[in-house]
């Protein structure tokens, strides 16, 4: 069995049926995450998805999963607690396991965040730990029951109103999470730690924060959450957070690129749009397509638009290397390109009535250079690599692979 984009189920800690999403890139993903949602939520509450969506654009492959008695999942959430949270945590990384996907990175949100703190020392795959929101404490929970912690206690249950619906909470649920020592956990972790808060977060203090990243051992990391509320309901503080949780931890997640892995890979992307290609390059994930005009979903430059690119980072790069042999005060070099194709009237070696491709470069450079050495850098432009290849002929050679 393998992981599929989109809906998928497998067996949580007691048996029960546990809905999941898998979100992949449209190549083979560099590292898979496993996401644990908030309390009372769901894998399918919006800063979820926002987060998933921009890791598959890091090159991850993310799984995120509704626990027992949530969303899709079977059980019943009265039954639950925070170390049965714990458990469908390990379920679904042993699951990825055996899909040939295990988890590398562990990423936690509110409850979810201080699960995943503590389940990571029985996840041998994990290799960084993040957490978005996250109590220092699973006990910090309780405060959402109000009046009804008497009740629980008193009778052995209670129906709460979290996020305006009704749960029952047992009394077993508050003795779990007040034995449940999530600092400790921290200071056991044996990975790096990356931990987002936001300071103005009124549900769980950013002095849970200060706790977590205190107990826990270097390699550690804090970064403010400025403005986000609890939930990470504004879609650019969610997609910050995945931007973040993405290059922190890509040193510790993704593999070293292999030799399969070299030199540029294109195959179909096969996300629904017609011409969407994925590009690998040494590891580096490009999407490239076709505008509306011709039938694509313009979800990445068209074959041309990478040429020039390449064209215009050579010539850059060229003008850099040379400035610097030399010694000029080159500041910064821009190349903007514009490809057309054009009757040979110039061209005194074409056929008659062919069109040439015309690449025409305007070349910015900043800094105080004078007249001569401007001159000078534009011959020199003339030299990049790229650009010779371009105007030489070029021989490609093809052939089929066999299928295996």
């Amino acid at each position: 069995m393998a992981l599929v984009q989109g809906r998928m189920e497998f067996p949580g800690a007691d048996g029960q049926t546990l809905a999941a999403r898998v979100d992949v890139p449209p190549h083979p993903p560099r590292a898979y995450a496993l996401f644990a949602h908030c309390f009372s939520c769901s894998k399918d509450i919006k800063a979820a998805g926002r987060i998933a969506q921009k890791l598959t654009e890091a090159g991850f492959g993310v799984v995120r999963f509704d626990f027992t008695g949530l969303g899709q999942s079977e059980g019943d959430f009265a039954n639950t607690n925070f170390t049965t949270n714990v458990q469908d945590l390990v379920a679904a990384a042993d699951w990825m396991v055996s899909a040939g996907a295990p988890p590398r990175l562990l990423i936690g949100h509110s409850l979810g965040g201080a699960a995943v703190v503590t389940a990571a020392r029985e996840i041998a795959s994990a290799k960084a730990v993040a957490t978005l929101g996250a109590p220092a404490d699973a006990e910090h929970v309780i405060h959402n029951f109000g009046e009804q912690i008497d009740e629980i206690e008193a009778r052995g249950e209670a129906v709460v109103r979290l996020a305006g619906r009704p749960f029952t909470i047992k009394r077993q649920f508050l003795e779990d999470v007040r034995g449940a020592s999530v600092r400790d956990a921290a200071a056991a972790l044996g990975r790096p730690l990356l931990v987002l808060h936001s300071p103005i977060d009124d549900t769980v203090g950013v002095d849970n924060a200060t706790g977590l990243f205190l107990a826990a051992r270097h390699p550690k990391s804090f970064v403010s959450l400025d403005g986000a509320d609890h939930l990470l309901s504004a879609r650019e503080d969610a997609e910050y957070a995945a931007e973040v949780i993405a290059g922190w931890s890509r040193r510790y997640v993704f593999e070293a690129v292999t030799e399969d892995q070299n030199g540029v890979v294109v195959s179909e992307a096969r996300r629904g749009g017609k011409f969407e290609n994925a590009i690998m390059i040494d590891g580096h994930a490009i999407i490239a397509d076709e505008p509306p005009s011709v039938g694509g979903r313009d979800a990445g430059p068209d074959p041309y638009e990478l040429v020039s690119a390449g064209l215009g980072a050579c010539t850059s790069m060229t003008l850099r290397m040379y400035s610097d042999q030399k010694g000029w005060p080159l500041e910064k070099v821009s190349v903007a390109l514009f490809h057309e194709k054009t009757h040979a009237d110039d061209c005194a070696h074409c056929e008659e009535g062919r069109k040439v491709d015309v690449f025409e470069r305007r070349i910015t450079v900043e800094g105080p250079l004078d007249d001569d050495q401007r001159a000078r850098l534009l011959e020199i432009a003339d030299k990049c690599p790229v650009h010779r290849t371009l105007e030489e002929p070029v021989v490609i050679r093809t052939r089929l692979v066999p299928v295996r």
